[in-house]
């Protein structure tokens, strides 16, 4: 039985039995104990003194000790009481590892005599180590093409027990895939393997974790345990797969060159080379697809490399190769199409077409002028085209049909007002920011002949000096006509009509262009003082228009008539002589005759003055110097006369002239007096203005008062 050394604990512990066979003595004195390993400190081993037949009294004088071999520490002796017991922990693995057999060999020495005892005890084994697997984790590499029942070996795990306790017993955790194999050789050895019970898919479970347990017959079973990993080798059994058979993709157009368009994603379900992928183009797409976009082989990014333009093409379907690089390979397919989205990056074209210029100023309203035509190449809003015109004119813009506009007249054109507009249509598309073009038009405005030439006045008084030189200028109309070109062609004619029995173009005539009038003909003023005619001023067009202007010429005197002596009644004499008898007897004072005499001219031109011729040279002088200065008098007094007749003209002219518009710059039947020379005469009767001789006119006699006759001293 199990004996401590310590009462106190064997209630606490459990007291290893130690069964001690009977201690011999044999021819050598060797004496032999056992006990358990992994015994507690001071665990009995025996009673060593006695069963060497010493004395309890003679072992400390005696020098009695313990002499092991390397294992003097794991037993000692009691000298008190002789009983050999356990010092230290004792392994029996570590002591003798797996061998069958495992004792401590002592030698106990005594002096006095000297003697040696062999003392041997045998370390029983207890089952104090589980099953150790060498490896943490045990991995098995199988193909998934490995067909059913395949074997595959494992490495079993050890137990550093001996007898019963080294037994092993093997299980696997529960796999439809895998069974455990054991077997036993005949040498005792166990080897153990996987069995591959179904067909193994990479694709479907990459990778098995297992379980695989070793239990030993122990009292009690310990158990150890390992994780078998068994990793699934691809072989290339599937093609690369998108997610999408069809990929739709927007970007807007203009993108900068080197823009991802989009990244391409696909997955092979193989592994290692079988699941790496090269993407590509297929080689059924067209160039437009290779000039504008390229494929990054490695990533599946799809750049642009071109400029897009929506206008030139707003579709591309791009058909795209994702290939493993397995032997064969296998390749997976997918479709990009890639839609190019407009931005306003257009401005809208004008197209003038069908111009109808230039157009006639009588045109009705609504009359189409001009087609036009806009277009946008972008598209949306940004391909809406409105058109306006500018700047307010009598044109407007209709609309007829998408992006088609007539310029059509709004309102009535005056040429004269206006002869040409300048246009600017402006289109501008719904963008935004909005784009806009311009175009610009002239509408010439073609001349209609509704303008008749037009003098500046109704009436002209022209005043030319008698005795003229035939052929002489004496006035020049002009007439403006605000048309153009041939309307505002204007000629000059007289209007026909008799002057007395002469024809008034016996007199004078005027230029057709020009509008020179010319006196045919030397005027007389004592035969016409007046001469009143029409000039009429005629345009070129179709019909002609026409004007006429009055011409009053005043035919101003000249003095080229000397006066003549009228003869006394019942006097006597002739040829500018005249003989009046008178009486001795009159005193002075006395009226001896009357003298009258006439002059044919007119104004000052026929007033007369008379003088005597006196015998004596004396009273001549005298006479003479009175004479003078009378007539110094008399022309002072027709200068004055003159001059306030000149103004009061100049005054009522202007009067008129000022007068509100509604009477006329000048009203008419005033005539305006214009001087043919610049030594016309304006003195001259109102009366003689407004009489128009017809024919010479009689000599207007002229009387003076008899000049006193001043007799010598």
């Amino acid at each position: 039985m199990v004996i401590t050394l310590e009462g106190r604990l064997g209630s606490q512990h459990l007291l290893l039995s130690l069964l001690i066979l009977t201690a011999w003595k044999a021819g050598s004195g060797q004496v032999r104990y056992s006990v358990p390993e992994e015994a507690k400190h001071g665990t009995f081993v025996g009673r060593i003194a006695q069963d060497l037949g010493l004395e309890l009294a003679e072992l400390v004088p005696r020098l009695f000790r313990l002499a092991s071999k390397g294992h003097g520490d794991l037993l000692e002796v009691n000298l008190q009481n002789g009983i050999l017991f356990v010092n230290s922990r004792i392994d029996r693995e570590e002591l003798c590892g797996r061998s069958a057999e495992c004792s401590i060999h002592l030698e106990v020495i005594v002096d006095r005599p000297l003697q040696v005892f062999h003392v041997e005890v045998e370390v029983k084994d207890i089952n104090d180590n589980a099953p150790v697997f060498h490896l943490k984790e045990q991995r098995v590499r199988i193909s998934e093409s490995r067909l059913p029942d395949s074997l595959f070996p494992l490495e079993g795990a050890s137990d550093a027990d001996v007898g019963s306790n080294s037994i092993l017993t093997y299980k696997l955790s529960s796999s439809k895939y895998f069974a455990l194999d054991v077997k036993t050789n005949s040498d005792d050895n166990t080897q153990i393997g996987l069995i591959l019970r179904k067909s193994l898919d990479r694709e479907e479970v990459p990778e098995h974790n297992l379980l695989l347990t070793a239990t030993d017959e122990g009292k009690p079973e310990l158990t150890g345990t390992v994780q078998v990993l068994v990793t699934v080798l691809d072989v290339n059994d599937n093609a690369p797969s998108f997610e999408q058979t069809e990929y739709e993709v927007r970007i807007f157009e203009n993108l900068g060159n080197g823009t991802v368009v989009i990244r391409l994603n696909a997955s092979d379900r193989d592994e290692g080379v079988n699941g790496e992928i090269s993407y590509s183009f297929n080689s059924l797409v067209p160039a437009t697809v290779g000039d504008q976009f390229r494929i990054d082989p490695n990533t599946g990014e799809i750049v642009t490399k071109g400029n897009l333009d929506f206008e030139k093409l707003n579709l591309y379907k791009i058909r795209v190769d994702a290939t493993d690089k397995g032997h064969p390979p296998m390749a997976g397919h997918c479709t990009v199409v890639l839609r190019v989205l407009d931005i306003n990056d257009n401005v809208p074209q004008i197209a003038l077409t069908s111009l109808s210029l230039p157009i006639r100023e009588d045109a009705q309203l609504g009359t189409v002028i001009a087609l036009i035509s806009v277009s946008d190449s972008d598209s949306g809003a940004n391909g809406q085209v409105t058109c306006s015109l500018t700047p307010q004119v009598p044109f407007k813009l209709v609309s007829t049909f998408k992006n088609y506009y007539s310029l059509v007249l709004d309102s009535a054109l005056d040429r004269e007002s206006v002869a040409n507009y300048a246009l600017v249509v402006t289109a501008r598309d719904g963008g935004s920011p909005s784009l806009s073009a311009t175009a610009s038009l002239s509408v010439e405005v073609a001349d209609v002949n509704d303008n008749a030439p037009a003098f500046a006045q109704p009436e002209y008084t022209v005043f030319v000096k008698e005795n003229n030189p035939p052929g002489c200028h004496i006035f020049t109309v002009s007439a403006r006509d605000a048309d153009a070109q041939e309307n505002a062609l204007v000629s000059y004619s007289l209007v026909e009509r008799r002057v007395g029995e002469r024809a008034l173009s016996s007199y004078v005539s005027v230029h057709a262009e020009s509008g020179k009038v010319y006196a045919l003909q030397p005027l007389d003023h004592e035969e016409l003082e007046l001469l009143q005619f029409q000039v009429s001023a005629r345009d070129a067009g179709v019909p002609p228009l026409g004007s006429n202007v009055t011409l009053q010429v005043f035919v101003l005197d000249e003095n080229d008539n000397a006066p003549a002596l009228l003869p006394l009644p019942g006097a006597r004499g002739g040829g500018g002589a005249l003989s009046e008898p008178v009486s001795r007897a009159v005193g002075a004072g006395h009226v001896v005759a009357k003298v009258r005499a006439v002059d044919a001219d007119s104004g000052y031109n026929a007033w007369l003055s008379y003088e005597l011729q006196p015998a004596g040279a004396g009273a001549g002088a005298g006479a003479g110097a009175a004479l003078v200065d009378v007539n110094v008098y008399l022309i002072v007094a027709i200068c004055a006369v003159s001059s306030l007749l000149v103004l009061t003209l100049l005054l009522s002219t202007a009067l008129r002239c000022s007068a509100p518009p509604s009477e006329g710059a000048c009203g008419p039947g005033k005539p305006t007096l214009v001087c043919s020379s610049a030594v016309g005469s304006w003195s001259h009767s109102q009366q003689r203005r407004q009489r128009c001789a017809l024919g010479r006119a009689r000599p207007r006699p002229t009387s003076w008062p008899s000049a006193p006759v001043i007799h010598p001293a």
